[in-house]
């Protein structure tokens, strides 16, 4: 780290601290309306918008606990398949081999019933000779009664494979009865989570859609408010003073930005004076006339804060200032959007509605 970066490091938490010091401690309170009816009309527009876009309805939370539930479905039908094909293969694979087995058996069982026909042929043939030759006549009984033998022992093999190819086909039936239903209400699941998917998508749309007509009104609100603004249209969100009318919309960036992993915290609502001491701070050359800019780092003319009408933060993640580099930054740059907020490019700390 260069000698410039470190003492740039050190000044911004010197500002860090200042600002923290600066803005109006009180206890936690979460906001229980999305705005307040002492406000401008357009504030409350604001509001309003930003509320319907981050509430999610009764139809979008049972759709996502839906597509929960389908999600572990379609992981336990996964699982399933994959089971079912391995029990699949193995019955068509002992199908093959008890058919193979069984033809086998049949030809054997075919063969030794033509060699007890042949055998008894021959019997009969040598019992009509004459002169009856006794050792011809012994050796062919003997023939007849070891092929009757072997038919019978071979006959019972050829029952026995019979009987074990049709257990087989009866497995391999129900293997693949299993696993093509299996398959099916997997595809059935598959497609249904497509078709939420994308209902969801479209309920997210139309929240999106409430958000940015909600960033087309800040300037708006900026401008009403300025000529209104008082104390008593702010309040606190886990400690930091902010508008009412954007007070719902931080906390639910907050509590998803902590859901997230990336605790995020700041400064808020800050009065004349302290906008006054903080210009003195950051050593502005002018306190009422040089341009924000001018200052070692940039503050606004008192006056032209959005601080100090409670619409903008400066954003902390861990005690620490945000830079373009830090998880805070990213993941606001990414999401802050979606609650209505905006960062002021030359000051990766500094979010507010309408980006000033």
């Amino acid at each position: 780290m260069t000698t410039r970066s470190a003492a740039r490091l050190a000044r911004r938490s010197r500002i860090a601290a200042a600002v923290a010091a600066l803005a109006t401690a009180v206890t936690v309170a979460g906001p229980s309306a999305p705005a307040s009816a002492a406000l401008p009309k357009v504030a409350n527009t604001w509001a309003s918008l930003m509320h319907r876009s981050l509430t999610p309805t009764p139809a979008y939370v049972a759709l996502r606990q839906r597509l929960a539930t389908q999600r572990g479905t379609l992981a336990t039908r996964a699982a399933q398949i994959t089971t079912l094909t391995a029990a699949h293969t193995t019955a068509q694979n002992t199908l093959t081999t008890a058919i193979a087995a069984d033809a086998a058996a049949r030809t054997r069982y075919a063969l030794a019933r033509e060699d007890l026909a042949t055998a008894r042929n021959t019997l009969a043939v040598v019992q009509q000779q004459r002169p009856v030759k006794a050792t011809a006549v012994a050796t062919a009984k003997t023939t007849v009664t070891s092929t009757a033998r072997t038919t019978a022992t071979l006959r019972t093999r050829a029952g026995q494979t019979a009987a074990t190819l049709k257990s087989a086909q009866a497995t391999a039936t129900t293997a693949t009865t299993s696993l093509d239903s299996t398959v099916t209400a997997w595809q059935n699941l598959n497609t249904a989570i497509a078709t939420n998917q994308q209902r969801l998508i479209a309920l997210d749309t139309e929240a999106a859609a409430l958000a940015t007509q909600a960033t087309a009104l800040s300037r708006d609100v900026v401008n009403q408010v300025r000529g209104s603004f008082t104390t008593a249209d702010s309040t606190t969100v886990y400690g930091i003073r902010v508008n009412k009318t954007i007070a719902y919309a931080f906390q639910q960036m907050l509590d998803d930005a902590k859901a997230d992993g990336v605790p995020l915290s700041g400064g808020g609502f800050r009065t004349r004076e302290s906008q006054i001491e903080l210009r003195k701070i950051n050593g502005c050359p002018d306190i009422y006339t040089a341009p924000a800019s001018s200052c070692r780092v940039p503050t606004a003319i008192p006056g032209r804060s959005l601080h100090e009408l409670g619409l903008a933060i400066d954003i902390t993640s861990g005690g620490r200032t945000l830079t373009s580099g830090s998880a805070g930054f990213k993941w606001l740059s990414a999401n802050a959007a979606r609650y209505g907020f905006q960062n002021l490019p030359s000051e990766a700390w500094h979010w507010s509605i309408s980006g000033a």
